[in-house]
């Protein structure tokens, strides 16, 4: 997480253009906001397109028959307790456990084939899903939301990247869980909220100095630092300063930052929206998540839940400290159905969802058939993620699964395939090379693995 305890002189970013900069010194007299002027600047409006990207991640592992690849006529110990209804899209089914869902299904299509091969543990599937790639070696590879921050640099003074309401925590596999820049290095790592936004007094830690501190003493200690970085100038070539130097620069900015703090302040949003969206962590970050797009951010990551014990979760095996299939349906569907229905409907109001990716996904499926306890185990052998918005094509059905919800039996999906057509949606070349461990060249997926090309 970036912090104020770094070291470092800040320096002018480019994220942002010089020319952004002398737009967004006349927009005024044109009657529009800076946040305004993103939004439209991100559709395109302005002579350019740039794409952001929203992930919801369903940390626990969705079950794809109790949501949204039914199998109304498996056995009833496969099928489980919900009934399929239609959509608003001809043909295409959710579970029942999703009314509001099933009224944006033209925004958002359902990859149902999505699989993987490695061990059925939660981190693993955090890794893949995250990054493309599975963590060996000891390599940790960049999350997509950091690559894009390292590609295209942050827009003005807020952060490229940003993790709300906290990381990954303890999922039992004590392994990385892919929310970091990896081999990029800790500089590019997403601004962590570390925040609940549905508190009752929410503010962003990191943003705000302690009362105690003024603006002016900070500006002293900042001109402090400048001096002392004029006598340590051999120090300041190592890697290590440099990336000190990007840390404290870009803390800097931010707790310094009116525009940065006025982003992250949802006491500027209307109590009725903040009730559509629910006033829960997931749905008041879901809220966030939109404010901070429309503020400059390029990609948001939203974890619906830290960790999967003693937590009502998607984690459903039954029996505690895990979460039954039915405190599932009375607690998290509605929960995800609201906070995402109303992020879909908010962006489109906003004319926000041509240029922004919504990506909800979890990390692996659910067993077919229900177990003793009441509920289905891990099964990586496949899952169903939703992806639209931006270039996204909605209303569609990639892949099928079997008739157990097993395995794909139509068009298997990989997590590299699922990384590849995020940065193709971004507008980034899914095989473009960066600089990895020992500054030896890495692609972003492997080559040969290809985009969805039933998204575009």
């Amino acid at each position: 997480m970036l912090r104020l305890d770094a070291e470092k002189p800040i320096r002018f970013c480019d994220g942002f253009t010089r020319r952004d900069f002398l737009h967004a010194g006349s927009i005024s007299t044109l009657g529009l906001t800076l946040p305004g002027f993103l939004a439209l600047k991100a559709a395109g409006q302005t002579g350019e397109r740039d794409i952001n990207c929203i992930m919801l991640f369903l940390v626990g592992g969705p079950s794809q028959l109790d949501t949204w690849d039914p199998k109304p006529n498996a056995p009833p110990e496969v099928r489980g307790p919900f009934r399929p209804v239609a959509t608003n899209v001809p043909g295409i089914q959710v579970s029942e456990i999703f009314p509001r869902m099933a009224r944006h299904a033209d925004k958002v299509s359902l990859i149902r084939t999505v699989y993987h091969t490695a061990t059925a543990v939660h981190d693993t599937g955090h890794q893949m899903m995250q990054t493309g790639r599975l963590f060996t070696g000891g390599v940790e590879h960049p999350h997509v939301g950091c690559v894009l921050g390292y590609v295209r640099g942050q827009r003005g003074e807020v952060p490229a990247h940003v993790l709300l309401p906290r990381p990954i925590g303890r999922t039992g596999g004590n392994l990385p869980h892919g929310h970091t820049a990896g081999y990029l290095g800790r500089q590019h790592d997403p601004f962590i909220l570390n925040a609940d936004p549905s508190a009752p007094n929410f503010r962003v830690p990191d943003l705000l100095p302690p009362a105690y501190i003024s603006a002016v003493r900070a500006e002293r200690r900042q001109r402090l630092r400048d001096a002392v970085d004029g006598a340590m100038a051999s120090f300041e070539t190592s890697a290590q300063a440099r990336q000190l130097d990007g840390n404290f620069g870009l803390a800097y900015r931010l707790m310094s930052s009116p525009q940065a703090r006025e982003a992250f302040n949802l006491d500027g949003e209307p109590a009725r929206l903040r009730d559509r969206y629910g006033r829960t962590r997931f749905g008041q970050s879901c809220l966030l998540a939109r404010r901070l797009i429309e503020r400059g951010v390029r990609f948001v990551t939203v974890n619906m839940f830290e960790t999967v014990f003693d937590e009502v979760t998607w984690d459903i095996h039954g029996s505690r400290p895990f979460t039954d299939i039915q405190q599932m349906a009375r607690e998290v569907a509605p929960n995800f159905d609201l906070g995402f229905s109303t992020l879909m409907e908010d962006l489109q109001e906003r004319g926000l969802l041509e240029s922004t990716i919504v990506t909800a996904m979890g990390e692996f499926g659910r067993t077919p058939k229900i177990n003793p306890a009441g509920g289905r185990d891990h099964h990586p052998g496949v899952w169903t993620i939703l992806m639209g918005g931006g270039p996204i094509r909605g209303g569609r059905v990639v892949g099928e699964s079997d008739e157990l919800g097993y395995r794909p039996k139509r068009r298997p999906v990989t997590c590299a395939e699922v990384a590849a057509t995020l940065y193709r949606g971004l507008g980034l070349d899914p095989h473009r090379e960066l600089p990895g461990p020992q500054n030896r060249p890495l692609p972003l997926v492997d080559f040969g693995v290809q985009p969805i090309r039933e998204l575009f």
